[in-house]
């Protein structure tokens, strides 16, 4: 009895601790973004090499988007009043600018999210 103990509870408990994780928020780092007309809040983030980062992304008035192939972000709209999550692995360390890849008026060329990656 001792060595299923030894065993199988702490695997079990680790088994029952990977799957609630996620659902308290212990699986990676998540970044809520809010866009807005011509801005990003907040403008700039940091996130861990290697590590799965996701980002909750909404706007607060007017369509948006982002995308980043060498961050692994696909082109992704943001709409108003919705969430939209994006999640990526940041393969390299560096400093990444992200402009808005929607065109949304008169600030649209000044409309950048800054995406620190470090070890």
């Amino acid at each position: 009895m001792k060595t299923f103990k030894r065993v199988f509870l702490p695997g079990l408990l680790f088994a029952l601790l990977a799957g609630i994780a996620p659902l308290i928020g212990l699986a990676h780092p998540s970044v809520d973004i809010v866009a807005s007309n011509w801005k990003f809040t907040p403008d700039t983030i940091s996130v861990p090499l290697g590590e799965p980062t996701t980002l909750r992304l909404t706007s607060s008035g007017g369509v948006h988007g982002i995308a980043s192939p060498e961050l692994g972000i696909s082109d992704t709209t943001i709409m108003p009043n919705k969430f939209v999550t994006v999640a990526f692995t940041p393969k390299k360390a560096g400093t990444y600018v992200v402009h808005c890849s929607v065109v949304c008026g008169a600030g649209h060329p000044n409309m950048k999210l800054t995406i620190k990656v470090a070890k």
